[in-house]
């Protein structure tokens, strides 16, 4: 397991094409059980085999998609499940051993039975094929369980969650989506990966049914979604029938490696081919990717080490930030007439948010420019996707940059409640994680669409995190696709406690970035008490509760003095605070004051 694992990490792995395609140019019929041949042609078997690791594949699937019980009873080897199985991975073994490069074994398991099987046949049938199928792999020796093309996620569910229960090897699961981006089941790219996403699995992705290009829109979407090396193996596009029952695909290999190498870029580590593709489609991916590419340089953009961005921010080590909001009244002399005092209150930083509210305050990036020039202070400016379209974000932060902001934070946003229906929800075409990978791809040259631009920008690229969150989990697995997508620094939530705090770092392990922990010091006992029982996903320690309520005339300052202890103990954890006391100065200062200590 272990060396599959770390070759994934270390770079791009290139998988190999079809099998049944070259097994069918060969005069077999795709009606027959083509893994049948493992046994009585071995030798055709082996040459397809061999022909992949010639164009230099870093990963051959094994003969036995559709080798399962079920599906091979429909052509009388119900009887030979074992032996196909097992002479699918000595043959596949045996031609990775033609060559000195490491060639890994994928054991291929498809669906159990088809589409119009499923009505017919219980989950209980199914699950125990899986079983028997993914024990005789296992026990031949593959390196790792490749499931692909399922086109319901109920069965690929059921089909992991099997193999776990039977070995530990690696597992790659590979949904089928349709061109409209949804598997045959309706169910979405994010659902998908969300239902993965709670499973051992070392990659998931997809496979056939779609060409290049649709196949690179789902890497894209599939990469917002998770944070697991993603797999990729698109159809040569759409087959044409030719004379009897013979098909065959035309889709020239420089288009087909053009799409491969953008789904790499996009996000996939594992690029290979599903039907119509052939060894040369991916002698064309490995001559183009080449065999040494490091898995980061195949995202979008690289992260920059956590000092890269601390030095650019700041010499002083520890950061001593302080939030701004955008004035609702649009007065800017105001709000320059605060940012001057938090600078001169030792702010080296100030964070500009963005306004939650139903009328039209200045925009953050407008006031964070502002600022900038008038008093020369480094900014953050917040960027919200509520009720924009990704063409307008763009143009948003071209014009942002074109003006000297270069540091943003990327957040989805709330609508403001207003209206007849308060709590309606707003309109995002991209949430906070599709706003941080355009502004990586802003970075790498790209527009939305993946077009080149005439220039790149320089932005360092902030998003939210939440170590408050009742589901400590799910946020962790958010703020790790907002890394995946491009995200260089995080800043908190407001945060009354650090246990959270502490166990979202611990969970980033390497994939942590600079941390900003926000303070936002309680009024007394009556806000506290608010926001710990009317705002979602918001802690509040008892002993804090306590505390305030024992205050008496004194919630102010017992508030204060919670906040110093928070910025006293963020030292050990985060890389700098965020103060936010609104007009409160002479407590800002303080508060500032106690976080440069």
């Amino acid at each position: 397991m272990t060396g599959f694992v770390d070759a994934l990490r270390e770079k791009s792995l290139v998988c190999d094409g079809a099998m049944g395609t070259m097994l069918h140019a060969a005069g077999n019929s795709l009606d027959r059980a083509l893994p049948e041949l493992n046994l009585s042609n071995p030798d055709l078997v082996s040459t397809v085999h061999e022909s992949y690791v010639d164009a230099g594949v870093d990963l051959l699937l094994t003969n036995t998609f559709g080798a399962g019980r079920l599906r091979l009873s429909e052509h009388g080897y119900a009887d030979k499940v074992c032996e196909i199985n097992r002479a699918g991975a000595l043959l596949a073994r045996a031609a990775a051993g033609s060559t000195h490069r490491t060639v890994f074994i994928g054991g291929s398991i498809a669906p159990q039975v088809s589409a119009s099987q499923r009505a017919t046949v219980s989950a209980n049938e199914r699950i125990e094929a899986v079983r028997e199928q993914v024990t005789v792999l296992a026990e031949a020796g593959v390196d790792l369980l490749v499931f692909e093309t399922f086109g319901y996620l109920d069965e690929l569910l059921e089909a992991v969650r099997v193999a776990v229960e039977v070995t530990d090897l690696p597992i790659v699961a590979q949904a089928s989506f349709t061109a409209d981006g949804c598997t045959l089941g309706g169910e979405s790219t994010h659902e998908v990966a969300t239902a993965l996403a709670q499973l051992p699995i070392v990659a998931l992705g997809a496979n056939c049914t779609v060409g290049p290009q649709r196949m690179l829109a789902v890497v894209e979407e599939l990469r917002r979604y998770t944070t697991l090396p993603i797999s990729a193996q698109p159809n040569a596009g759409l087959p044409r029938r030719m004379q009897g029952r013979r098909f065959e695909y035309s889709l020239d290999p420089d288009y087909f490696v053009r799409y491969a190498l953008r789904c790499v870029e996009a996000g996939a580590s594992i690029i290979g081919g599903c039907c119509g593709t052939t060894p040369a489609h991916m002698r064309s991916v490995t001559t183009a990717l080449g065999h040494r590419v490091a898995l980061a340089a195949s995202r979008p953009v690289r992260r920059a080490a956590p000092d890269e961005f601390l030095r650019h921010l700041t010499a002083r080590g520890f950061i001593a930030a302080a939030e701004i909001r955008p004035p609702i009244s649009g007065a800017i002399d105001d709000a320059a007439d605060m940012a001057g005092a938090l600078r001169d209150q030792g702010a080296g930083l100030l964070l500009i948010s963005a306004v939650r509210g139903p009328r039209s305050p200045l925009s953050s990036a407008g006031l964070a420019q502002r600022l900038q020039q008038q008093l020369g202070v480094e900014t953050i400016a917040t960027m919200t996707t509520w009720d924009k379209t990704i063409m307008s974000l763009q143009a948003d932060l071209l014009g942002a940059h074109a003006f000297g902001t270069r540091t943003v934070l990327c957040e989805t946003g709330n609508p403001p409640l207003r209206g007849d229906y308060p709590n309606a929800d707003g309109i995002w075409e991209v949430d906070s994680v599709g706003l941080i990978s355009l502004v990586a791809k802003l970075n790498a040259g790209r527009d939305c669409n993946g077009l080149s631009l005439a220039t790149k920008t320089a932005f360092h690229i902030g998003a939210r995190c939440n170590p408050g969150a009742e589901n400590l989990d799910a946020e962790i697995t958010r703020t790790r696709a907002k890394i995946a997508a491009g995200a260089q620094f995080l800043i908190t939530r407001p945060l009354f406690e650090l246990e959270g705090l502490s166990h979202l770092l611990d969970a980033l392990g390497e994939d942590r970035v600079p941390v900003l922990l926000t303070v936002s010091p309680l009024s007394g006992f009556a806000e506290a008490e608010y926001l710990a029982y009317e705002v979602p996903d918001v802690t509040i320690p008892h002993e804090t509760l306590a505390a305030l309520g024992a205050a008496g005339g004194d919630e102010r300052a017992t508030g204060e003095r919670l906040a110093t202890d928070v910025v006293t103990a963020a030292r050990s954890l985060a890389d700098g605070v965020i103060i936010v006391a609104g007009d409160e100065r002479q407590m800002t200062q303080r508060l500032l004051a106690s976080a440069r200590v």
